[in-house]
């Protein structure tokens, strides 16, 4: 119902720097310096993403300095040892890299996020070449909205259309993201509903329903009127 919930197109940074999967370690590590990013895409061909090298994946290199390779099974993670011994970022990257693409939401970016636990997502064209990427920090962007605009997207898209045709009796209050929803309804089951509804809306930090259920008056029958017999 809420059509005008941000996708990744909204949010994400378009200028990416990426590298190949023949650059070198130290060329990497410049690359993540001067562009102040803790991760890189790597691309093949014309754009084409095939992993990330993340600060985590160049770690290992001095973490596991001195160890003598021939102990490699004493360690608790091999793949850390060969990366730790890696040159390139074919040998560095985390594969295959998760992606997203821009028509998902901002919702479904965060939960592939949480789920693959990385802090970025390339973002990808059906063809899998790179033309965007976006940051936990890109994410957060919704909650910068405008309370106002945040009240005004929920009177007139959800009360609109859950109370099509008719008057809502519902009041909309929204204070730094948190939304008070006061009123009535005729139906308890729409409460439920329009609370998940209110909670889509981008920058909504939480819902507060204080609302009320309102009698339905049952409808005396009139008594049938009784004509002459004759």
């Amino acid at each position: 119902m809420n059509s005008t919930q941000r996708t990744v197109s909204d949010v994400m940074t378009q200028t990416v720097v990426a590298v190949s999967r023949n650059a070198p370690y130290k060329e990497i590590v410049r690359t993540l310096a001067e562009w102040k990013v803790s991760a890189v895409p790597v691309l093949e061909g014309e754009g084409r993403v095939i992993g990330v090298v993340s600060e985590a994946d160049l770690l290992p290199k001095e973490e596991f300095k001195g160890h003598d390779p021939s102990r490699a099974e004493q360690l608790h993670d091999v793949d850390e040892l060969v990366k730790a011994g890696a040159a390139t970022a074919q040998d560095l990257m985390s594969t295959p890299a998760v992606t997203v693409r821009a028509h998902a939401t901002v919702a479904e970016a965060a939960r592939a996020m949480a789920r693959r636990g990385v802090k970025r997502l390339p973002v990808v064209d059906a063809e899998g070449m790179l033309t965007g990427i976006v940051s936990r920090a890109d994410l957060l962007k919704v909650y910068l909205r405008d309370d106002e605009a945040i009240a005004r997207e929920i009177r007139e898209d959800v009360l609109a259309r859950l109370f099509r045709n008719r008057r809502p009796s519902v009041e909309v209050h929204v204070e730094e993201g948190v939304v008070t929803l006061s009123g009535s309804l005729a139906d308890p089951g729409l409460e439920p509903l329009l609370v998940r509804l209110v909670r889509a809306v981008d920058g909504v930090v939480n819902v507060d329903a204080q609302l009320t259920v309102r009698p339905v008056r049952a409808r005396i029958p009139e008594p049938p009127v009784v004509g002459p017999l004759f």
